[in-house]
């Protein structure tokens, strides 16, 4: 067995220190590296530059795990006791519906090894290194603290590194941070505390190179860099069962003990009372027993969370384990990353601003469709050449290139830029035309010392311009001049800097375009030429990853289902607060950053993270200890996230939710369930599916348990009185098979309510069987008690054989379960209407599936040789259908005293209110 993953040592704080300082503390010259007998030396003393294996349990162990718990507990003894009885076929089923539940549960098993391989494949499979003064490319494994490394766009970077040099240089840190945007690097030092995404100093292992070249120093491998700190992390989150588990573990124990002190008392009453034999007690004991158990319980129970699972999917939600599918019906809170899950991904212009107007992008992503409003309405393009202008400049000046691939539009490049191509779509603009008119000469690329990028354009009559752009405070201060729709003018600061405040207080990023004609004579661009100014402000466009418009819609329909959303990000505070207020999130809390969260206690994080719904600059950790504190304050917590930085977080969340298009695969792994369009709404619409999920168990549990407490009862009952069995064990057992994989199965299909979404969330500690429930139950169980037995005792009064009785008896139970079936489908309202009837075309194949099995039970003479029956005649079965309908009618008055005395539940099982299910 592998050694398990070790724990870093504690964090060093390279980023706070000079390039020279950490390159000094790793005892390597920067231009030869170090020698390769050094390096060899290092390897044996920090090992290879892999994340370790965890222990993991072997397949037989896993396998037999699945059994330990309470229900199949209950199953195999159910089982044992029916093959006492010489009951072979019944037993092998109950035991053939152990063993695919174990089945299921083995190949589920395992996410956490699963989520740790996923992190491992993310890590660099070779690297650029210098060594004995020579560059050389070796297996990324082999590197060592100390190591020189050389990075370049499309690298993944191999190990954490201390960049000690930078040329134009952005690294992709979405899947460790949460950051949206590439972030621009340097080599100076930062603040000892800075959270991750701030430490511009750094490389860190598994993320990407999208721009730029650099170099670094090695100064973490394998489990002790980032990427490992987090497969630590996730080796050691437990994880915590569902409610549901939790419920049915608790009523299973509870039942357990119920049974068997049942079964010991009746036997010692019989003995001790009523003179039986041990013997024939014992018999009787094993048939209450069997009475009481309810054997097909488990199986509904995982054939409802199974259609479920096929309705989610076809929602876009797909589940990886069942019982998640009931626990997101109880959910209270979801904690959901900002980047790609609430919002799309793709950088969008939504502002343009220019010289004495402010213009509104329309549209969102890399599609070119939208429009550009002012505060009047919609504007012509052609009517404002300054947009052209604006957008000429952004496409001219732009190493990116947009294209559609599969319906959907894709960057190659820096989004940044792939924003502004679509920006010059939407103004009319196409990218082959332009360039083809204006082709480049020359160029500067963007680099971080000088914060722009400029390019040199010469038309086909040989007119030369010169196309900038880049931070605003830059670029303005190389404008001299404002390009205007009536030509140019002075440049007026003091009305640009509030309306670019504005904007950056909207958690936009601005980016200044500018244009110098003139430039005719000059053939190449040097950084002279632009320093010299001279040119005009052509606008300020704000940018931003905008929410998904479907996604506002979600986390309103959460809000009103009474479930808090929290946005949970590794971005800047400002554009988290702007994005929440966009998505409907309480605007009047600031966020809360990752370096406040550090400083509270666990005791002040629960008390504040009730009422915070944004938390920025948010690391691994801090996901992790939010999601702890909620579930302390008693919340059942959601987590959305598609990143490597996710991945504990989810796994630690009552149920994990990734994303399937562009979350990485250890979030996947992680992960309950994994959404198959990345879509916030998918979300809700899984929380309505486990709602009507946990409806309709309730509603399996309310049919079941009264044929067990009416078979048991009728038992009960004759002991008490000296009577003759009115049922054997055999007969039982057919009861309460026939009951569960036909009556039953078909509560499994009931519809939503349309109100469901509009209840508060489940208190988790709300018990399976409310007092409303467990009165249902015992009331229904007297009616089937009276109804058997009265069968029973009629037929033997008339003079009828015991068999005759017998027969009677169970079916007068059946069909009094048969008319009980369209009751339970709605708990408080009335079903005697056309919908009530009707509304569910899987109620009617299930009765009438019902009836065939006890035509068989009854008249076929194979089965009346193995459970003891004979035929009924006409009268028999007027008697019985006579009790299935008053039954009905019982119930039916039951609960219309009830909703009277408003002593029910609430409307929770739906019965007008239901759609008809398809």
């Amino acid at each position: 067995m592998n050694a398990p993953a070790a724990a870093p040592p504690p964090a060093v704080s390279h980023h706070a220190e000079s390039a020279d300082s950490v390159l000094r503390a790793q005892g390597v010259v920067r231009h030869l590296g170090l020698d390769a007998a050094e390096a060899a030396e290092r390897l044996q003393r920090h090992g290879r530059n892999t994340l370790p294996q965890p222990p993991r349990r072997g397949p037989l162990l896993r396998f037999l795990l699945q059994f330990h718990n309470v229900l199949i507990y209950v199953l195999l003894v159910a089982g044992v006791v029916t093959a006492l009885l010489g009951h072979l076929v019944d037993s092998g089923v109950i035991f053939g519906v152990v063993v695919i539940n174990a089945v299921i549960g083995f190949i589920q098993e395992g996410k956490a090894e699963r989520a740790l391989d996923a992190i491992r494949n993310m890590l660099s499979l070779r690297a650029q290194v210098l060594r004995d003064g020579r560059r050389c490319e070796i297996d990324a494994e082999e590197l060592v603290p100390g190591d020189i490394v050389y990075l370049a766009s499309g690298d993944r970077v191999p190990a954490d590194l201390r960049l000690v040099e930078v040329r134009s240089l952005r690294i992709e840190e979405a899947a460790l941070t949460g950051e949206s945007v590439a972030v621009d690097k340097g080599v100076a030092p930062v603040a000892a505390d800075a959270v991750l995404g701030d430490r511009d100093c750094m490389a860190y292992s598994g993320t990407l190179v999208t721009f730029g070249q650099g170099t670094g120093v090695v100064v973490a491998t394998g489990a002790h860099t980032e990427i490992g700190r987090i497969s630590a992390m996730l080796s050691e989150v437990q994880e915590i069962t569902t409610p549901l588990l939790r419920n049915m573990a608790q009523f299973g124990r509870w039942l357990t003990w119920v049974i068997l002190a049942v079964a010991a008392a009746a036997f010692a009453f019989g003995t001790l009372v009523r003179g039986y034999s041990a013997g024939e007690m014992f018999l009787a004991a094993v048939g209450l027993a069997v009475a009481a158990i309810p054997e097909g319980l488990p199986a509904i129970m995982t054939i409802t969370l199974a259609i479920g699972v096929q309705r989610m999917a076809g929602r876009r939600a797909i589940v990886r384990r069942l019982p998640a599918v009931e626990t997101l019906g109880s959910v209270t809170v979801i904690c959901s990353d900002k980047t790609g899950t609430l919002t799309r991904n793709e950088m969008t212009a939504r502002r343009v601003i220019a010289a004495g107007r402010v213009y509104e992008v329309g549209g969102v992503g890399y599609a070119p469709h939208g429009g550009f409003a002012l505060e009047q309405g919609e504007v012509a393009v052609d009517a404002h050449p300054l947009l052209v202008d604006v957008a000429r400049c952004a496409l001219l000046c732009n190493d990116a290139a947009l294209q559609r691939e599969g319906g959907a539009w894709k960057v190659a490049g820096d989004p940044t830029e792939g924003a502004l191509i679509t920006l010059a779509r939407k103004a009319g603009l196409e990218e082959s035309f332009e360039r083809e008119a204006r082709p480049r000469t020359d160029v500067i690329p963007f680099e971080s010392e000088h914060r722009f990028m400029a390019t040199l354009n010469h038309d086909h009559a040989g007119r030369g311009v010169v196309y900038l752009k880049g931070a605003p405070e830059r670029v303005l201060e190389l404008c001299s001049a404002v390009r205007g729709e009536k030509g140019d003018q002075p440049l007026d600061l003091s009305w640009w800097q509030p309306r670019m405040h504005a904007a950056a207080a909207s958690g936009m990023r601005l980016l200044a375009l500018a244009v110098r004609e003139g430039e005719d004579a000059l053939k190449t661009l040097t950084f002279a030429d632009v320093e010299r100014g001279g040119f005009t402000l052509l606008g300020v466009l704000g940018l931003s990853d905008p929410p998904r418009e479907e996604a506002v819609r979600a986390v309103a329909r959460c809000l009103e289902a009474g479930i808090q959303v929290k946005m949970i990000t590794g971005d800047h505070v400002a554009t988290a607060h702007a994005i929440g207020e966009q998505l409907g999130l309480a605007a009047e809390l600031d966020a809360i950053t990752g370096t406040q969260i550090e400083a509270m206690s666990d005791a002040d994080l629960r008390r504040i993270v009730g009422d915070t719904e944004i938390f920025a600059r948010a690391s691994p950790e801090h996901k992790l200890r939010l999601v702890r504190a909620l579930q302390a304050r008693g919340e059942v917590v959601a987590m959305t996230g598609d990143g490597v930085n996710d991945a504990p977080a989810l796994k630690r969340a009552d149920v994990g939710v990734a994303m399937g298009c562009n979350g990485t695969e250890a979030a996947k792994e992680a992960a309950e369930m994994v959404l198959a369009d990345d879509n916030f709404a998918s979300v809700a619409a899984a929380v309505e599916e486990g709602r009507t999920v946990y409806d309709n168990l309730r509603k399996a549990i309310a049919f079941i348990l009264p044929t067990n407490i009416g078979q048991a009862g009728i038992l009960v009952a004759a002991i008490l009185l000296g009577m003759t069995l009115p049922m054997t064990p055999a007969q039982i057992l057919w009861v309460n098979m026939v009951t569960a994989v036909t009556l039953a199965l078909a509560l499994a299909f009931e519809a939503p309510e349309r109100d469901i979404m509009k209840r508060p969330p489940r208190d988790p500690a709300e018990p399976l069987l409310t007092r409303f429930v467990v009165w249902r139950v015992v009331f229904v169980g007297v009616l089937l008690v009276g109804g058997g037995l009265g069968a029973f005792v009629w037929e033997v009064g008339r003079g009828a054989s015991l068999e005759f009785a017998r027969t009677a008896a169970v079916n007068a139970v059946m069909v009094g379960e048969a008319f009980y079936l369209f009751n339970v489908r709605s708990f408080t309202d009335s079903i005697l209407n056309r919908d009530g009837f009707l509304g569910n075309r899987y109620v009617l194949i299930a009765i009438a599936l019902m009836l065939a099995c006890q035509a068989s039970f009854t008249y076929l003479p194979a089965l009346q040789t193995l459970f003891g029956t004979v035929g009924l005649d006409v009268a028999a079965w007027s008697r019985i259908l006579a009790f299935g309908v008053l039954m009905l009618l019982l119930v039916e008055a039951e609960k219309a005293l009830i909703k009277t005395l408003n002593h029910g539940p609430g409307n929770r099982g739906g019965g007008n209110n239901r759609r008809s299910a398809q």
